[in-house]
């Protein structure tokens, strides 16, 4: 897979200069417990970025839930820990691959090439007794270079265009548990339901286990879109429809953009259309 790093590769060159780890655990019911799991334990080298705190922006009236953080002040702490465009980035979480996967799109977005995510988590990393530290690494400054790509990104005008019908061209994929799609369950959002038009491909039917699943079976799992078409992927908000987002690209599919607002975004909106 091009995206996904498994832990035997970074267990032989988790201490050459250029690697750098970025551990991405988080815990969406208690926000502090990333943290607490990073001061803990971690893996040898890792850096800790906070899911609300650094890879999220502040909660307003629209935007989601989890918005795009502030760039400037994301790209600040890239250089502080000393992430240029030569550094391979490992980034992993617990094994849920969705935290991981959002700071994996985010340096993408910002237009880093080298960035990954391990394959089965801290989860898996410490199943296979592989070495964890307590030790704060530090690192010298480095100098980011951010070439944005556009393309990765809905605007809510995009996803309205399709929610309308106004375009045959784009298909909305809705990331949630289906449960959560029907408007069966909301456990989260102030509204339950869907965005009008989208179809609904659970984020965690890509992954087994905590492993993503294989190339082959991306491409089963999105077999009935034509893979010429614009995707617009979408969750909650903004997490997890980025394991999608990663698996359509290993699936083949070029034209993949996140509405990082995703339904928390969509519904703040009171004259939005929900189905």
């Amino acid at each position: 897979m091009k995206f996904v790093i498994d832990k035997e590769w970074l267990l032989k060159n988790i201490n050459e200069y250029e690697v750098r780890v970025v551990d991405c655990r988080f815990s969406l019911a208690e926000p502090e417990k990333g943290r607490q799991d990073y001061d803990k334990n971690h893996l040898p080298g890792a850096v800790f970025f906070d899911l609300e705190k650094d890879s999220s922006g502040h909660v307003s009236e629209h935007g989601g839930r989890h918005p795009l953080p502030n760039l400037d002040e994301f790209i600040g702490k890239l250089e502080q820990v000393g992430i240029d465009k030569n550094t391979v980035v490992v980034a992993y979480d617990n094994g849920e691959g969705a935290f991981a996967a959002r700071f994996w799109w985010l340096l993408h977005y910002l237009g880093h090439e080298k960035v990954y995510v391990l394959d089965g988590g801290f989860k898996g990393w410490n199943e296979a007794n592989f070495p964890v530290t307590t030790e704060i690494p530090a690192f010298g400054k480095a100098d980011f270079q951010v070439n944005i790509h556009a393309e990765f990104l809905a605007n809510i005008e995009e996803v309205k265009e399709t929610a309308l019908g106004s375009t045959n061209k784009v298909v909305l994929i809705d990331s949630r548990e289906e449960k959560r799609f029907m408007g069966i369950e909301e456990p989260i959002d102030k509204k339950a339901g869907h965005i009008p038009g989208a179809i609904n491909k659970p984020w965690f039917e890509g992954l087994r286990n905590g492993q993503y699943k294989t190339v082959e079976e991306q491409k089963q799992r999105f077999s009935e879109i034509e893979v010429e078409k614009q995707l617009i992927v979408y969750c909650g908000s903004g997490v997890t429809a980025v394991p999608n987002f990663l698996a359509l690209k290993e699936a083949g599919f070029e034209k993949v953009k996140l509405y990082v607002g995703s339904f928390s975004d969509w519904i703040s909106y009171e004259e939005n259309e929900i189905k």
